[in-house]
């Protein structure tokens, strides 16, 4: 069974997640209110989520060139000082063009950071990398817990969502203090003999074995196989990315408003109760780190699927509010694992090409912030949030079918009685 060591790195490296994560979990609830301020619809609103989406497309792109150029370490700060400045600007500005371009600069160096993290720790742990992803992102969760919160907090409160804009900005400048206290670096460039330690968990196959033998993606000949193409089992992982993250974000926009139209709560109480999805996914990661160290991804993420399906269909049924939260506790349970462990299996199989893989997950994201957002907000205006929000089953339903078909092609991929590499190629 892998073992997973923290180290320095490691926890820096949570940590830079976690700022990550406490924007954008933050930024969900903050979409009603915007809309309330500028006096748009919800489809109009929903552009928010289309500028996440065409800024993380434009950081995917950027971050491959720009490690290359500085090393992975010093991209994924930049990336936090962008975040930084992008904070700032949406809490000055106040025009709907204006918050849309802030937005976007967020999600260009947001990206940066999700792509920087996710390689560090992939060539960091080896084995044991889809632990570290999984609980990389229940700091992100965990996090994100807080500005719900916040948010709640200050709009009760009278002074609005801006704050929390200040208290990331705020959050971003300690942990670089931290680390510069504590010396803490990021390696630059993967070490030679660990560029080819990604391993996709204890087994490739479906059956799950605390005592298997990892199944290594070895990195022979990497010059050549840069020339190839991605394996197939990226490309499926990568429409499952966003399927996935078409769940997330609808649920991290549009929860609030459904809290507010159907569950009986206020404006204030609806935005705070968001944080009952990220509170579950934090203890979701926290668990799944452990799981994701005895059982291989796709078995696990077809469980993950189906708590997120039975926690959707208690929240979607509850007319009242505490109903409505106990469901998006279990909603976030299930989608806890969601994206962990398909960029685990994504960079795994990708081997040396870890960081155009990560690159391209990006543009994945941003199919997913781009499109379903926007859709559901349109179907909102014309039916209502709550029944808009069938729509997930549907995405729930289509994840379940991908990563079936992912389990088949991973262990296709293999000769029978073998313990062959899985990674087909690279891009």
């Amino acid at each position: 069974m892998p073992r997973l060591t923290r180290d320095k790195t490691t926890w820096l490296t949570y940590a830079q997640l976690g700022l990550w994560g406490f924007f954008l979990y933050g930024f969900g609830p903050v979409v009603p209110l915007l809309r309330d301020e500028q006096g748009t619809s919800a489809a109009v609103a929903g552009l928010h989520s289309t500028g996440i989406a065409a800024g993380a497309i434009l950081g995917g792109a950027l971050f491959a060139p720009v490690a290359r150029r500085l090393g992975r370490g010093p991209a994924t700060w930049l990336g936090l000082a962008g975040v930084a400045v992008g904070v700032t600007a949406l809490g000055l500005l106040r025009t709907l063009p204006a918050t849309l371009a802030a937005v976007a600069v967020i999600a260009t160096f947001g990206m940066m950071v999700i792509s920087g993290v996710s390689v560090l720790l992939t060539a960091h742990h080896g084995p044991a990398a889809p632990a570290a992803l999984t609980e990389a992102n229940a700091a992100g969760a965990g996090m994100g817990i807080l500005a719900p919160l916040v948010i709640g907090a200050t709009v009760n409160a009278g002074l609005g969502w801006r704050p929390v804009m200040a208290v990331e900005v705020g959050l971003i400048t300690l942990v670089a203090l931290a680390a510069l206290t504590f010396r803490v670096r990021l390696p630059k460039a993967v070490p030679c003999d660990n560029s080819s330690s990604a391993q996709l968990g204890p087994r490739s196959d479906l059956e799950p074995s605390a005592a298997a033998d990892p199944v290594p993606v070895t990195a022979s000949a990497a010059g050549a196989r840069a020339a190839h193409r991605l394996p197939a089992a990226y490309w499926i992982a990568w429409v499952l990315m966003s399927v996935t993250g078409s769940i997330e974000v609808c649920l991290s926009l549009w929860t609030a408003d459904v809290l507010r139209t159907h569950g009986g709560l206020g404006a204030g109480s609806a935005s705070a109760a968001v944080a009952a999805i990220v509170g579950g996914m934090f203890v979701g990661r926290l668990a799944g780190g452990r799981l994701a160290l005895r059982w291989s991804p796709v078995p696990l993420l077809l469980g993950a699927l189906a708590v997120s399906l039975v926690g959707f269909a208690l929240f979607w049924s509850a007319t009242v509010g505490w109903l409505a939260v106990t469901g998006l506790v279990v909603l976030g349970l299930g989608n806890a694992l969601h994206y962990p462990l398909a960029i685990s299996i994504a960079l795994a199989v990708a081997g040396p090409a870890a960081d155009k893989a990560a690159g391209w997950a990006s543009y994945s994201m941003g199919v997913g912030f781009g499109i379903a957002p926007v859709v559901l907000g349109w179907v909102a205006d014309g039916v209502g949030p709550h029944l808009a929000f069938l729509l997930l089953p549907g995405f729930i339903a289509a994840a379940v079918l991908l990563t079936v078909r992912l389990g088949r092609v991973l262990r296709a991929a293999r000769p029978a009685g073998g313990r062959e590499p899985i990674a087909a190629g690279a891009a």
